[in-house]
């Protein structure tokens, strides 16, 4: 009776586990063939790159800002961080540029890390707009910004990150310098001097915050922090290391989980996804369906949730103040892998 009893449980084993096995071996060629559709490789970045070549005639350098508008308008660049970690890239990819308003979701990182969000956003909106990054949105009406990615929003969110003097600033290059694992990473201080010397609209959303309480102290110290954080210096494969920290829980590209935040990276692509291409930010989303961050110095970074980041650079912007050939180049590739949340 004992041996039959054995006989049945060996042969009901070994069945389940024959039946499980091209089960886990299905599912795990499933899994095999969706990282191999989604990867992104060398042919696929430079058929892509030479495709926009030309799109920067199309466009305009920032000259708003002097020193921006010495940039090479015909430069272009293209990065991905695979969901590996894996990273290609094309292009001119070690010309450096000015990260400028990519700079906000990292302070704003670090703001509500310190704070809270609802210290953070009990001082500004969630809100999304239809108004340029430079606009005073609600300032002089409701007295508070729309949201941290406008110009208004950012300075104040730089404002309450803690510390004196230039540490605030200190801390978002360092975690920039962490994000990217690029210890290198420093600013132009030719840009920064440039900025705070022409940067009066800032200055006056600077001052309007400051008479409405929302920023304290004397001086410009905190306007500084702002001005410097915009003026450092970066690669578009940097911007492609950004994305893929905030798409993947804010794990670094290597593995690093120091600073892993599922919550927050939440807060910060869904700021990145409605409110960070300012009046193009609907129209992005319809197009793209990924949360991007633009800045004027022509970089682009993207978060593909969950899989990889993307970095594209090219300085010659449209009139909304967003890369132009930039854009397209991303659009390309979102296209090429259904990479949209929409798809």
């Amino acid at each position: 009776m004992n041996k039959t009893f054995g006989l049945i449980t060996a042969l009901f084993v070994l069945s389940y586990t024959g039946a499980a096995g091209p089960c886990l071996a299905q599912r795990t060629a499933t899994e095999s063939t969706v990282r191999d559709t989604t990867a992104l490789d060398q042919a696929t970045l430079n058929t892509i790159l030479e495709k926009n070549r030309q799109g920067y005639k199309q466009g305009k350098v920032a000259d708003y800002i002097p020193e921006l508008g010495k940039a090479n308008a015909q430069s272009l660049a293209l990065s991905v961080v695979n969901s590996n970690g894996t990273i290609v890239s094309a292009g001119d990819i070690r010309q450096k540029f000015t990260i400028q308003s990519i700079s906000k979701i990292i302070a704003l990182m670090i703001a509500v890390r310190e704070n809270g969000e609802a210290t953070i956003f009990d001082k500004m909106g969630y809100f999304g707009t239809d108004k340029p990054f430079n606009h005073f949105g609600n300032l002089e009406t409701m007295g508070k910004p729309l949201n941290p990615m406008m110009n208004a929003g950012a300075i104040l969110t730089t404002a309450l990150i803690k510390g004196k003097g230039e540490e605030p600033f200190v801390k978002i290059l360092n975690m920039i310098r962490f994000i990217t694992n690029n210890e290198h990473i420093d600013y132009s201080h030719a840009v920064y001097n440039s900025e705070r010397e022409t940067g009066h609209r800032n200055r006056g959303m600077f001052y309007i915050m400051r008479n409405n309480g929302l920023i304290d102290g004397e001086g410009e110290e905190k306007l500084n922090n702002y001005f410097k954080q915009c003026s450092i210096e970066i690669t578009v494969e940097d911007l492609a290391k950004i994305g893929y920290f905030f798409a993947n829980h804010c794990v670094r590209y290597d593995g690093n989980r120091q600073y892993r935040d599922p919550n927050l990276s939440q807060l910060i692509q869904s700021q990145m996804l409605i409110a960070v291409m300012y009046e193009f930010s609907g129209e992005y989303a319809r197009t793209v369906g990924l949360p991007s961050k633009s800045g004027v110095g022509g970089g682009i970074t993207v978060s593909v949730p969950g899989k990889m980041g993307i970095g594209a650079f090219s300085p010659a912007l449209d009139q909304h103040g967003n890369s132009l050939a930039g854009y397209r180049m991303v659009l390309d590739l979102v296209k090429a892998r259904q990479l949209s949340l929409f798809d």
